[in-house]
């Protein structure tokens, strides 16, 4: 056979098994559930020698590939990172079961009493870049809402990814669920994922994480059903009513904290009357924190800063790098939101309750905050242990996908003998 004829057969395989463990898991208990992941945090912690072996490879081959530091800082795992894995492991399988929840329930004069119930999606395929971590957490929420799921990590976290999957196996195998609920696709090629695209028999929804070129890519091609983000473009607007320190303490961390992450703020919109003033302090403390201010040209004339072009608004940097823009007042900011951000997450910094409530109203990102930094833009920070990405269109989940955003509904008829006049 061709090299496009084994993968065609390899993702058939793993397609029918993950659609028989999806069934398995739908009918499995919660605490089979919750024990399998419990178990995994264990083997990821116990394993974290050969993780960081793995991951070192990894990054030696990444460098090597001359993967830019945004990237390689994503692939990166330590100790640390490898306990906040664990951590987040453990995290989901502490919460509550979302699989038969009622949402609703109602009786109708009919006779007939009606629940709208939480039941699996079935089977999701997560297509993802150089980000290790997201093997555990897109694993762990498919298997606590009761989905099946097939992952194809990326190349540059290939042997990571690996290590971490076994973990996984591990804490299903220990639980008694179909070691075929979590699979990895085991290989390289980019012809998996082209399989992937088109499986609409056996998988349900794909959830494409990396950056622009490989979501355009999945949005463009899949047959399969979609939740995806474009890009993060997050801005942060400092409204005439801001407080000086809130100011300078969430742009700062909104941009600097981690630079390569979607809720990185990538554009800062400054009120006019705030433009000498604290507008310009802000942007001395991102220049002296080693960040690239590229200006409009009322704020290219301050100290450090770049002359800004066209192309720097709407603009994805993932790098110590912010676009800077004077705004004449609310209205100008909501106006320059709408025409470049991406849906993602925006950001308002007052003690204007009025203008806040605006912010809030008039834009419909799937995130909006208000003194607090855009970082804050992750499923573990909002309580759901994880996340499998941030959907920022409009159709069955928006923000961080969680295990509840990856379940749909039934409805559940209970009559006593009705029939319909």
């Amino acid at each position: 056979m061709k090299d496009t004829d084994d993968i065609a057969t390899l993702m058939a395989q793993i397609g029918v098994q993950a659609r028989a463990a999806s069934v398995a898991l739908a009918e499995a208990p919660h605490a089979a559930r919750r024990a399998a992941l419990e178990r995994a945090a264990q083997a990821v912690e116990a394993q974290a020698p050969a993780i960081l072996k793995a991951n070192a490879a990894d990054m030696e081959a990444g460098r090597a590939k001359e993967l830019s530091p945004a990237m390689l800082d994503r692939l990166m795992l330590d100790e640390a990172r490898i306990g906040a894995i664990a951590a987040g492991l453990r995290a989901v399988a502490g919460q509550p079961d979302p699989l038969g929840q009622v949402i609703a329930e109602w009786d109708r004069p009919s006779g007939l009493h009606i629940r709208r119930v939480r039941t699996p999606l079935g089977v999701i395929g997560v297509i993802y870049e150089s980000r290790p971590n997201v093997t555990a957490d897109a694993g762990a929420l498919c298997l606590k809402s009761g989905n099946a799921v097939i992952l194809r990590g990326g190349s540059e976290s290939f042997g990571t990814s690996a290590a971490l999957h076994a973990c996984l196996v591990d804490g299903l195998r220990a639980a008694g669920l179909p070691e075929t609920a979590i699979q990895r696709v085991p290989t390289r090629d980019r012809a998996a994922v082209a399989e992937m695209l088109r499986m609409v028999r056996e998988i349900d929804v794909i959830v494409p994480r990396g950056g622009k070129g490989l979501v355009g890519l999945v949005q463009a091609e899949a047959r399969v059903p979609v939740f995806a983000h474009l890009e993060g473009i997050c801005h942060v607007y400092l409204d005439a009513a801001a407080d000086t320190d809130k100011a300078r303490r969430v742009v700062l961390n909104a941009k600097t904290r981690r630079t390569g992450i979607c809720g990185a703020a990538e554009c800062l919109l400054i009120h006019r009357e705030l433009a000498d003033g604290l507008g310009a302090q802000v942007i001395a403390d991102l220049i002296d924190a080693g960040v690239e201010v590229r200006g409009c040209e009322r704020l290219a004339t301050l100290p450090g800063v770049v002359p800004a072009a066209p192309d720097d608004w709407g603009r994805e940097y993932l790098d110590s790098i912010i676009a800077a823009r004077v705004v004449d007042d609310l209205d100008g900011a909501i106006a320059h939101i709408r025409a470049h951000g991406s849906g993602h997450t925006d950001a308002i910094v007052t003690e204007d309750d009025i203008a806040a409530e605006s912010f809030f109203t008039r834009l419909d990102s799937a995130i909006l905050m208000r003194n607090a930094s855009t970082q804050f833009a992750d499923g573990g920070e909002f309580g759901m242990g994880a996340e499998i990405g941030i959907a920022t269109g409009k159709l069955h989940a928006r923000g961080p996908v969680g295990a509840e955003q990856l379940t749909s509904f039934k409805y559940l008829v209970e009559g006593d003998g009705t029939v319909r006049r």
